[in-house]
């Protein structure tokens, strides 16, 4: 397998692939990263499980002050006119873009390691990707971090008075509340919504940094996102799904019932919307409807 843009991994402590499984070395359940940084290395995942136990609450405070922020700056605008705010965009979208590249590029090479050595179900069920493998424990963290970052998206689309849809701002105010509650159970479902959210925004993220810096892009482009998020939407509920019908079979897997039951919600209506959405803006009759992240 080419991991050309990974880690080398490091110390071998013994991690379990199961509860009745034979413990494994730590370098059995990472791939072979070509290269590691040093706050990969050195990341310690309890810290911040233990902070996000306690304070996951504050994602509410921040909801509270987006939701406020967003529609204030929205009925602000309306007597004014729109930001340019170009050459921002760019930036944003550019650093966003890298940002979701490196997190696809560390994240996706143990998922696909697993897959080959242990098989399916341990890539639902087990939650070494985040409790033994410093590099992707790393990248989850940063993951829930993100979604606070990426709430400055709505910003540019409030600014430059440009549609503001249900879509949009429900997806980034639920994504953030369902992540950093969950983020204390470290769940081994996350192994794919993870992997799948960070390799969707590489492809939409270099697709607005484009759009920002005014290529002439194909409707196909916009197309394959769309289908790419539902896809995901899809997968998740799949996978969500698999997992709960596993540990009704007695079957160990790293995923807490209320989790379960609030992940399968949350990605339900993200397909709904995801299609509707497609249906709007690439069946019906031509409306003008914001691509939404």
């Amino acid at each position: 397998m080419n991991t050309s843009c990974h880690a080398h991994y490091f110390p071998e402590s013994v991690v379990k692939v199961n509860e009745s499984s034979s413990p494994f070395l730590e370098s059995e359940v990472s791939p072979h990263y070509s290269f590691y940084l040093p706050f990969e290395k050195n990341f310690d995942v309890e810290p911040p499980r233990q902070w996000m136990a306690a304070h996951w609450h504050r994602a509410l405070y921040v909801i509270a002050f987006y939701l406020v922020t967003i529609f204030g700056i929205r009925a602000y605008m309306q007597s004014r006119a729109p930001f340019n705010l170009r050459k921002p965009l760019i930036v944003w979208n550019v650093l966003l873009a890298v940002f979701s590249i490196m997190g696809t590029c560390r994240m996706l090479p143990e998922l696909i390691h697993v897959l080959k050595k242990f098989g399916f179900t341990y890539s639902v069920c087990n939650n070494s990707f985040v409790e033994a493998v410093k590099v992707t424990g790393f990248w989850c963290n940063m993951f829930s971090y993100s979604k606070v970052l990426e709430l400055g998206d709505t910003l540019f689309i409030v600014l430059r008075k440009q549609p503001l849809i249900f879509l949009h701002w429900y997806h980034h105010i639920s994504v953030l509340l369902l992540t950093w509650y969950g983020h204390k159970d470290h769940s081994a479902p996350a192994r794919w919504f993870l992997g799948m959210n960070y390799f969707v925004h590489a492809f939409m993220y270099s697709y607005y940094a484009l759009k920002a810096m005014r290529f002439k892009l194909p409707r196909f482009f916009s197309i394959c996102i769309t289908c790419l998020q539902i896809t995901q939407m899809f997968v998740g509920i799949y996978i969500v799904t698999y997992a709960y019908i596993m540990k009704g079979k007695g079957q160990h897997c790293h995923f807490t019932d209320d989790n379960a039951i609030l992940n399968l919600l949350m990605y339900a209506s993200y397909f709904v919307l995801f299609v509707w959405y497609f249906y709007n803006a690439y069946i019906s009759p031509p409306t003008k409807v914001k691509k939404v992240d």
